[in-house]
C-alpha cells in the first residue's frame, strides 16, 4: 500500500466521526449470520456455496447507498471476502476507492478450548504470508479475537500477552492490529474481569515503543467510561466496542454512556436485514441501523 493512502486511512480512523462495521463472520459463525438474514442451511450444500451466499449478503450491504464513508470509518473483512470481488473490484480496494471506508482483515483462526476461564486464539499458521497479501490488497489493519469467561487473573494475562505478542508481529508487517480480548457479557463476575483486563492491557501498552500503534476492541463495560485510560494512551489509535450479543438498542444505549468509544458491531449492525426485502426496504433498514450506531458512536 502506498504510504500516502496508509496515512489518509490512519487519520480517518484516528480522528474521524463514525464507526467500524464488522463484516467478518467466519466459518463457524456464517450459518448463524445467514439464518438471521433469512437464508437457511438447506440452501447450500458446501462451504463454497455457503461463503458465496454470505458474500452476496456482504456485497448487498457494502454496495448499498446507506453504506458510506461519511458514517462508517472502516469495515472488518473475513479472508474469504478479501479473495473475492465486489462489482468487479477486489473487496478491500472497493471499500477504500469507492466508499472511503478503511479495510481491516480478521486474521485469527478461531478459539482454543477454554482453560483458566478464557479461550486464547488457536495458532495462526503462515500469518506473515496473510499479512503480506493483506498489505498488497490495500488493507490497513487486522482484527483478532479471544474470549474471557471468568475473572481469572492467569487466564486474562495469557489472553492479553498472546494478543500483544501477535500484535507486534502485525505492526512489524506494516499494519495496525485491533486487539480484541472480549469479555463474555454473561461472565458472572464481569466487572472484576474488566478490572483485571484493563490492568493487563495497560501493562502491555506501556511496553510498546512510541511508533508501535494498536487499536482495542472491547466489550461495553459495566462501569461507564471505564476504559478512558486506554482511550487516552499514546499507543492507542482508537478504542472500539463490540456488541457481544446485546441487541442494537441495548448496545447503542451502553455506547452512549461511554464517551469516545465507537462501535464495531456485527450482529447489531445487520439486525433486521433480510434476503427477502426489496432493495428499498433493505436500504432503508440498513440506513436506520447505521444512523443509530453512528449517533451512539459520536457521544
Amino acid at each position: 500500500m502506498a504510504a500516502e493512502a496508509h496515512a489518509q486511512m490512519f487519520t480517518k480512523v484516528k480522528t474521524g466521526k463514525g464507526f467500524i462495521a464488522a463484516l467478518d463472520q467466519s466459518g463457524g459463525s456464517t450459518p448463524k449470520a445467514l439464518r438471521l438474514y433469512g437464508v437457511e442451511e438447506s440452501q447450500w450444500s458446501s462451504d463454497d456455496e455457503m461463503f458465496s451466499l454470505v458474500h452476496q449478503m456482504r456485497t448487498r450491504i457494502v454496495t448499498s447507498p446507506a453504506f458510506d464513508g461519511d458514517r462508517i470509518l472502516g469495515a472488518i473483512l473475513f479472508e474469504d471476502t478479501l479473495d473475492r470481488d465486489i462489482d468487479g473490484v477486489p473487496s478491500a480496494q472497493f471499500l477504500w476507492q469507492k466508499k472511503q471506508v478503511v479495510p481491516f482483515l480478521k486474521v485469527d483462526k478461531g478459539l482454543a478450548d477454554e482453560d483458566n476461564g478464557v479461550q486464547v486464539m488457536k495458532p495462526i499458521p503462515n500469518l506473515d504470508g496473510l499479512l503480506g497479501k493483506a498489505r498488497q490488497q490495500g488493507v490497513f489493519g487486522t482484527k483478532m479475537r479471544s474470549v474471557i469467561k471468568e475473572a481469572n487473573a492467569d487466564g486474562i494475562h495469557s489472553v492479553v500477552q498472546q494478543q500483544f505478542e501477535v500484535g507486534k508481529q502485525i505492526i512489524a508487517a506494516g499494519l495496525v492490529p485491533i486487539i480484541e480480548p472480549e469479555v463474555d457479557i454473561h461472565c458472572p463476575d464481569k466487572a472484576d474481569a474488566e478490572a483485571l483486563l484493563k490492568q493487563a492491557i495497560l501493562a502491555e501498552l506501556d511496553k510498546l515503543d512510541a511508533e508501535q500503534k494498536v487499536m482495542l476492541k472491547l466489550t461495553l463495560p459495566e462501569v461507564d467510561n471505564y476504559y478512558r485510560d486506554c482511550i487516552e494512551h499514546p499507543n492507542v489509535v482508537r478504542v472500539v466496542a463490540l456488541s457481544g450479543g446485546y441487541s442494537r438498542e441495548q448496545a447503542n444505549e451502553k455506547l452512549f454512556a461511554n464517551n469516545d468509544m465507537i462501535a464495531s458491531f456485527s450482529r447489531a449492525l445487520t439486525e433486521g436485514l433480510s434476503a427477502s426485502q426489496s432493495d428499498d426496504e433493505f436500504n432503508q433498514t440498513l440506513d436506520q441501523s447505521i444512523a443509530s450506531i453512528f449517533q451512539a458512536s459520536c457521544s
